[in-house]
């Protein structure tokens, strides 16, 4: 996936900070909200604002140093978590976002920081040209696509302050994209340390998971459209006006990860009597019947099972493209359109890329990317890729589909004979794909993310379903244990609130596992107290993983 970090919403100076907080303070200052009153974004961003005041020297805040407003998560009870990004001389500092916790009076209870490493540079001007890391970028890529003839590579890079990878320092984070011979996208970002040109890390920036409509894998589906004229359009008013369109087996020409001088078409699918596809390939729309249901159904699943009211949580929808590209065995996220992007498969070891699961697992990666924006690389990108795959699943069983029924299989639809085996990925023992981990070790952030992403997968089927053999669905499934324990399940639903919870509110940028395992006892304590059975259940099946 395509990936540009923002760095946007209520600014205000700190410490420094005092005149911006000030002035915020003025402009929004309402009543404090009491335990039975929710309070209005105004109050919670003047209480934050309040604190971030306060508390300036305990979140490092400097007069260097501005922040910005990602997300706000209120609590049925009023208590309230700000997602700050934050700046170093106006400089986007990668790991320097922090949650700010608050009482439902607005009072300051804590704070979870991605980095606490204090950040003082003695300059911001670069030793290292731009154009040396935009050279050492494209090297990269071509070095991780070794034997293919790539074509239209581009890279410019973006100068921050990189607090990740031990003590701050100046870096230039660049983005080098290009196509392949099939003229479809890869890219990779590259940090590269801007005083001696050493790369610092480098990870690839395309997340991948690899009426009524008659789809392609689940079945004839109910679908909300728009009717113009005497013409459907797919388009769903009721869901933020997210539709789907056609790519025409078009690509995207990008100069970088979030400036596309062309994208792919993405146009309107229609129809003249609101019956859409075949459940065929031989007509277009079968796809996107896949993909506009997918999308149906993680909106809904996000908003009555979690209260998030779209990707974003702000009521807007995102956009699906089908038939993008030459036979291309992918699908992505794409922060800088808002949209999911899916290919058709080679039709040998994949097929169109539009089951409901992967649907989930993308728009996931826009939620995440909204909320605690996990790092793709090391341990936070497999928990990034974990998250989707997590809350895909968790999709696909609430949408309660039977011709598509809930497991704990990746992709399992979209498979072919010639890939060799009958899932992209498994939950229950990661390792059955040949290259995940089931166990936490030290080196297993050294791994691609799709497969680190294995502890956390493995972690997530062991809280909902335990250890043991078992059959659930029709599906075989045997998950053993890093450490010989048996561990006894607290089912699915518990699973997502507080995967969901550990994401929205306590996790950062550079969460590893030891951080995950933190969050999501934080969360367990939350949603059912510290001596609760799922508090425990937490913690047993974390450390059946090897995690602490």
């Amino acid at each position: 996936m395509s990936r540009t970090r923002h760095f946007r919403g209520s600014r205000l100076a700190t410490a420094g900070i005092a005149a911006g907080a000030a002035t915020l303070l003025a402009a929004t200052l309402a009543p404090t909200a009491h335990a039975t009153d929710r309070p209005t974004r105004t109050t919670v961003l003047a209480n934050a604002a309040s604190a971030l005041l306060a508390h300036a020297a305990t979140l490092g805040l400097t007069s260097a140093q501005d922040t910005s407003v990602r997300d706000v998560i209120v609590d049925a009870d009023g208590a309230q978590h700000v997602r700050y990004d934050r700046t170093y001389r106006q400089l986007p500092v990668l790991g320097g976002d922090f949650v700010v916790h608050l009482a439902a009076n607005g009072s300051y209870r804590s704070a979870d920081r991605a980095t606490r490493t204090s950040i003082s540079l003695s300059s911001v001007t670069p030793k290292v040209a731009a154009q040396k890391a935009a050279d050492l970028a494209v090297n990269a890529l071509r070095a991780v696509n070794l034997g293919e003839v790539l074509k239209g590579v581009t890279a410019k890079p973006q100068l921050v302050v990189d607090a990740l990878h031990g003590a701050p320092r100046l870096a230039w984070r660049t983005d080098a994209v290009a196509k392949d011979s099939l003229g479809n996208p890869v890219a990779r970002t590259v940090l590269t340390d801007a005083r001696t040109g050493a790369q610092i890390d480098a990870w690839d920036s395309v997340e991948t998971a690899t009426g009524d409509g008659r789809s392609l894998y689940s079945g004839t589906v109910p679908l909300e459209t728009t009717l113009s004229g005497s013409t459907y359009q797919l388009k769903d008013a009721t869901r933020g006006g997210t539709y789907t369109g056609d790519a025409a087996n078009k690509t995207d020409l990008c100069l970088l990860g979030s400036i596309c001088i062309s994208r792919a078409p993405s146009t309107l699918f229609t129809d003249t009597d609101n019956h859409w596809g075949t459940g065929t390939t031989s007509d277009r729309s079968s796809a996107a019947v896949d993909a506009q249901y997918g999308t149906d159904e993680t909106w809904d699943y996000y908003k009555n099972v979690h209260g998030r009211n779209g990707i974003a949580d702000d009521g807007k929808g995102s956009y699906n493209r089908v038939h993008y590209g030459n036979s291309y065995n992918n699908a992505f996220w794409d922060d800088s359109c808002f949209c999911m992007t899916y290919g058709d498969g080679d039709g040998t070891q994949l097929g169109p890329l539009v089951a409901l699961d992967v649907a989930g697992h993308e728009m996931t990666h826009g939620v995440t990317s909204k909320t605690a924006a996990l790092t793709y690389t090391g341990e936070s990108g497999g928990l990034n890729e974990a998250t989707s795959d997590i809350m895909g699943t968790l999709v696909e069983w609430y949408a309660n589909n039977s011709s598509d029924l809930g497991d704990y299989l990746i992709g399992e639809k979209v498979v072919r004979s010639g890939f060799g085996r009958s899932a992209l990925r498994y939950m229950d023992k990661p390792s059955k794909d040949g290259n995940s981990a089931d166990c936490w070790s030290s080196t297993v952030g050294n791994l691609d993310v799709h497969y680190s992403s294995g502890v956390a997968n493995h972690f997530a089927y062991l809280l909902a379903e335990g250890s043991g053999a078992k059959t659930i669905n029709g599906v075989s499934y045997n998950s053993p244990t890093c450490n010989g324990a048996s561990v006894g399940g607290i089912g699915r639903d518990k699973l997502g609130a507080i995967w969901y919870r550990a994401l929205t509110v306590y996790m950062t940028s550079s969460t590893n596992y030891a951080g995950a395992r933190t969050a999501t006892l934080s969360a367990a304590k939350d949603l059912y107290g510290a001596g609760s059975s799922e508090y425990g259940a937490v913690a047993a099946a974390w450390s059946a993983v090897d995690v602490g």
